[in-house]
């Protein structure tokens, strides 16, 4: 079901011209940034991987990957991916990627099933990014130093675009507030958790919220999380369990919260057997990412996914997402944003 939102008086600051142009300059600006705040080297990423492997994403593990057959391994089933949390811990350790390094790539996938709006298209495209760490670097602090390092590299890039762009005026926080979603349901317990990202979101302005996946104190998620790659039931420095988050940004041009990234220390053997018992999804130890891990011959690392997209269509002050990128939208959703001052490419 696709949704619209329309802001009143919606006025594009960049034509179509200059618009391409800041994408491709924020683009390049924003990687090179990343790249040497986290110490990442670039690598070639696929856009599908083999069906029954567990490499693929299971988002929120009811998300149907698009999948087909390959004729010259005897009509194998192939899925397009939906993006590549596993696939570069694998990676880190083909490339023997020492402690304090890792690796970045463009990441495209297709997500048949998402919901049309906005910010959500069929197709994704962002940074994925993972980092070999140590054992002692499996804790929260270690966590909020890499968001920062990361939330950095925005500051910069907002400011180049300011200096490509004088129109577009900088907004972001100097300062990145951190909260734990247990934290954000007692302080706002009877709406749920979207509205919360909101109104913490519009106070702070940029904003992480700790502890994605797991249940809170009142039996519910926050939000969903596949159980294999994140760490979100360990308990953390303030005693409350997970290791990893969203970090989101208040969009004034659509007057709500975005999430640009979501990220994490990845689950070791302990977490990943108590978290997938939890959602009874056990079975996957079965799967070839999951012996290899299991096996310990995987890195301890740290990662997540950066919208390239969502980044772009932040920083030009869009309002629609398809001002970013083409896709395929309802024949109803371009009559109206055309309507509505939003060209969708």
């Amino acid at each position: 079901m696709s949704y619209l939102i329309k802001p009143e008086n919606y006025k594009p600051l960049l034509d179509l011209k200059q618009t391409e142009l800041g994408i491709k300059q924020i683009k390049d600006f924003f990687q090179m940034n990343l790249s040497s705040e986290l110490r990442l080297r670039r690598v070639t990423a696929p856009l599908f991987v083999l069906k029954g492997m567990g490499i693929n994403d299971d988002l929120n593990g009811v998300e149907r990957a698009v999948s087909f057959p390959i004729k010259d391994l005897n009509d194998a089933q192939a899925e397009v991916v939906h993006s590549l949390a596993k696939w570069k811990r694998m990676t880190l350790a083909d490339y023997h990627i020492e402690p304090g390094y890792g690796i970045y790539t463009d990441m495209n996938a297709i997500r048949s099933d998402e919901e049309l709006g906005n910010i959500h298209s069929l197709y994704v495209d962002q940074w994925d990014w993972e980092r070999v760490i140590t054992r002692e670097d499996r804790n929260i602090s270690f966590l909020k130093e890499i968001v920062s390092r990361i939330y950095a590299a925005m500051i910069r890039t907002e400011y180049m675009v300011y200096e490509m762009y004088p129109q577009i005026k900088p907004c972001l926080p100097q300062k990145l507030h951190f909260i734990h979603a247990e934290e954000l349901r007692q302080l706002y317990p009877d709406i749920e958790p979207k509205d919360r990202e909101n109104i913490i979101t519009k106070k702070y302005g940029a904003v992480f919220i700790i502890g994605i996946g797991g249940k809170l104190s009142d039996g519910k998620k926050h939000d969903g999380r596949a159980p294999d790659y994140d760490d979100y039931s360990s308990i953390s420095d303030g005693g409350l369990p997970g290791l990893n988050g969203d970090l989101l940004l208040w969009n004034e041009v659509l007057q709500r919260a975005i999430e640009l990234s979501s990220m994490g220390i990845r689950v070791d053997k302990e977490a990943l057997q108590r978290q997938l018992k939890e959602e009874g999804e056990e079975k996957r130890l079965e799967l070839y990412f999951h012996k290899r891990l299991m096996n310990d011959t995987l890195p301890l690392s740290i990662g997540g996914g950066i919208g390239q997209s969502r980044l772009c269509m932040y920083y030009l002050r869009k309002a629609h997402i398809g001002e970013i990128q083409a896709s395929i939208w309802p024949d109803e959703m371009r009559k109206e944003c055309e309507s509505l001052n939003m060209t969708l490419i």
